[in-house]
């Protein structure tokens, strides 16, 4: 009895409700108790992907993070087409990622939700949305290679979403594997700021281990067992004094991120691990350190420290800035955020879609509040009521059924009908549109048509769906040739296109031979009036409308068309200029030259005449047309061509070789430097002349250089290539 009074006396004092036979907390308390446990979750959550280069090892990394945490019994190779995240018929043939595939695993108690990402260029769009709604990033590179164009690319892509990266120097065990040369690429190339934290033991065919800095031991493993042998040694006497110093330098750059560390250091006090590991962390999240380990994934080697580096290092959901957006009708202009939060109101993104035989699976992030199955959702970007019937957890093509998504999860969706990628899910009580994707436009095109009336209906479908999938393909139907047009980011991706139109559906398909995505501009400024004036009886349409055009070079965050109004005295009343800036938009979409969408035109509307009966939304936005079309004409308009990056790898022997190759294909070459007995060229090249590029460089090389390429910018096209254009029009 006196027991129980004592525990009674103490639940009083906790505000609870006391029975003879139980206590239970008050709402309160259990809110509270439950948002501590859900914060100890999130705690141990990793949303991470891992991007690269192509043929740099990601996929490879991958496939053994899931063996080393159990997630699989056997490690897939990428070269025998057994890899368990390129489980796509078209990956396992070419060895490559295209499409990003997510799963999840456990690591010492956390939770690492990962998702492997294309390194091919053609791809980029699913590693620009895998980032978009990723906590954490591991960049992998090449030991021998360093820092390729790939490399730059998603690196920034990562930069622009404020993604803190891990850098792992993969295929340490390569003749030729530089590790010093590749963190010097990674310093200079990308602006980084690199901090080692393992230094290779050998290289090339000695490549045994690693020397971790700041235990300062030497680990080395046992390659015939898996890797299961890792085995902790001093360091060797002969690297010592080079130990010393490497790690003299990681604390002097850790000390900043940590006033306790730095205090330490100045005064030549003990430092512990806990304390650099803390200094590591800190400077990883702001985005202002980036960790390098290094190994070779294949021969199993380093993989369990970066699964270490990531539980260590890596954010969190609830240590990443709480995600934006903006609220809807009358409050669309009004910023919001949602932080990481089971119990707030519900706001996720979809950043996927996948065609199924059974309906579009959806890939979302949920930001916060929890999402059960059966629930009603509104789709704010689309103004759409949408109902969620199941939950996936993925694990590359398998499922895992789950009764609720909450704050912190990526899982799969199905039941949703009309939400795109990039369309913001939320609670209809706490309306808010995140931020979109942006995707990049597509640069080459082909015709494409089904060899029987029978598979037209079919063929429309598909090509519905692949839209649906990848929003960086295109497809329009033209009036004036009967055919349609697909368009992609390059060669390979119309092939894959192609390909899953005959193999995966099944429809019977004749395509054309691909051709450039040309665009174009103006050179000059120009004025030119558009008159819009009807009259047939009853009320007319009137609209009279004066633009200047100009070249004009957009800001990173700008359109590529800008409009401005510079009228006065009421001349285009206020309520009709919205109406000659959409004239403006409808017109750039074809330009005076060959129909081809125009870039980089600023249109200004400086007079203008309206009539008080007579004028209407309808005649204001033709009459901007015209004026736009005819200033245009006056302008010197001509054709942008997509400009490539290319990025050559090869033997010093086929150097001069290979570079008149380039010279003879209008390439500007802009950087070389040397990679042991390899040459590393970069270039930028029209797009119009790359087409067979590979193959021609297999034959001039003996198949010994490799190549990859990747949209960089448009630019004016000669003379010679624009009579060209025309004369295929």
């Amino acid at each position: 009895m006196y027991l129980r009074a004592v525990v009674a006396a103490r639940l009083r004092g906790r505000r609870c409700r006391v029975t003879a036979h139980c206590a239970e907390p008050d709402g309160r308390a259990t809110r509270r108790d439950n948002a501590q446990r859900m914060a100890k979750d999130l705690r141990t959550i990793r949303n991470i992907g891992i991007m690269a280069h192509i043929d740099a090892g990601k996929t490879t990394v991958t496939e053994r993070i899931l063996y080393f945490a159990g997630r699989t019994y056997k490690i897939g190779e990428v070269h025998e087409g057994t890899a368990v995240m390129d489980y796509l018929s078209e990956e396992q043939e070419r060895g490559i990622t295209i499409t990003s595939a997510a799963t999840s695993l456990t690591w010492r108690k956390h939770t690492v939700n990962l998702i492997d990402t294309p390194g091919h260029v053609d791809f980029t769009i699913e590693v620009e949305r895998a980032l978009r709604v990723l906590d954490g990033a591991i960049a992998v590179f090449c030991g021998v290679g360093g820092v390729e164009a790939q490399s730059e690319t998603v690196w920034h892509q990562a930069e622009r979403y404020h993604v803190p990266r891990l850098c792992f120097v993969n295929k340490m065990d390569r003749v030729g594997a530089d590790f010093e040369a590749a963190v010097k690429d990674i310093r200079q190339r990308l602006g980084a700021n690199p901090v080692i934290l393992q230094y290779p033991l050998g290289a090339g065919e000695d490549f045994v281990g690693q020397i971790d800095l700041i235990r300062r031991v030497a680990l080395y493993y046992d390659p015939a067992d898996v890797a299961t042998t890792l085995r902790e040694e001093p360091i060797p006497a002969d690297e010592s004094d080079h130990v010393e110093v490497l790690r003299h330098e990681l604390l002097e750059k850790v000390a900043e991120y940590d006033d306790a560390l730095m205090d330490k250091y100045l005064h030549d006090k003990a430092i512990t691990e806990a304390g650099i590991h803390r200094a590591i962390r800190a400077g990883t999240l702001s985005g202002t350190l980036h960790p390098v380990l290094c190994g070779s994934a294949l021969q199993h080697i380093g993989v369990r420290p970066l699964l270490e580096a990531v539980v260590e290092y890596l954010p969190s959901p609830l240590e990443v800035r709480p995600v934006q957006g903006r609220g809807v009708g009358k409050h669309a202009e009004e910023v919001m955020e949602r932080p990481a939060d089971a119990d707030g109101p519900l706001a996720a993104l979809v950043f996927k879609i996948t065609s199924d035989q059974h309906g579009d699976l959806h890939f979302i992030r949920v930001y916060s509040g929890r999402l059960p199955v059966g629930t009603r959702v509104l789709n704010s970007t689309q103004d759409e009521k949408e109902a969620v019937s199941r939950i996936w957890q993925m694990h590359a093509k398998e499922r895992i059924a789950r009764d609720e998504a909450v704050a912190g999860d990526i899982v799969a969706v199905v039941g949703l009908k009309k939400s795109l990628t990039g369309d913001t899910l939320c609670d209809p009580r706490h309306p808010i549109v995140l931020e979109k994707l942006e995707f990049p436009e597509p640069v080459i095109m082909m015709s494409i048509e089904p060899r029987t009336n029978a598979d037209k209906q079919r063929l429309a479908e598909a090509l519905g769906a692949l839209r649906r999938e990848d929003p960086s393909f295109g497809a329009n139907y033209d009036e004036e040739t009967g055919q349609t047009i697909i368009s992609g980011m390059g060669e390979l991706h119309l092939e894959i296109i192609y390909n899953k139109l005959v193999r995966d559906v099944g429809v019977d398909v004749r395509v054309g031979r691909p051709h450039v995505a040309y665009k174009e501009t103006i050179r000059s400024t120009a004025e030119a009036e558009g008159r819009f004036v009807r009259q047939t009886g009853g009320r007319g349409q009137f609209a009279v409308v004066e633009l200047r055009v100009e070249p004009h070079v957009p800001d990173e965050d700008e359109a590529a068309i800008v409009f401005e109004d510079a009228t006065k005295g009421g001349v285009i009343p206020k309520e009709f200029m919205r109406s000659v800036e959409q004239g403006v938009y409808d017109a750039a979409g074809s330009g005076p030259l060959a129909g081809y969408p125009m870039l980089n035109v600023k249109a200004v509307a400086v007079d203008g005449k309206h009539h008080p009966v007579d004028s209407s939304d309808i005649a204001f936005q033709q009459a901007g047309a015209m004026a736009f079309d005819a200033a245009c004409n006056r302008a010197e308009p001509v054709f942008l061509e997509p400009i490539m990056r290319v990025a050559v790898m090869t033997p010093e022997d086929y150097l001069g070789a290979v570079t008149a190759d380039l010279n003879a294909r209008r390439a500007e070459i802009k950087h070389m430097a040397n990679r042991g007995r390899f040459r590393s060229i970069t270039a930028e090249v029209p797009l119009a002349e790359t087409f067979g590029y590979t193959t021609q460089l297999r034959s001039i090389t003996q198949g010994r250089a490799t190549s990859t390429m990747e949209p960089c910018r448009y630019a004016p096209a000669p003379a010679q290539v624009g009579e060209e254009i025309l004369r295929h029009v």
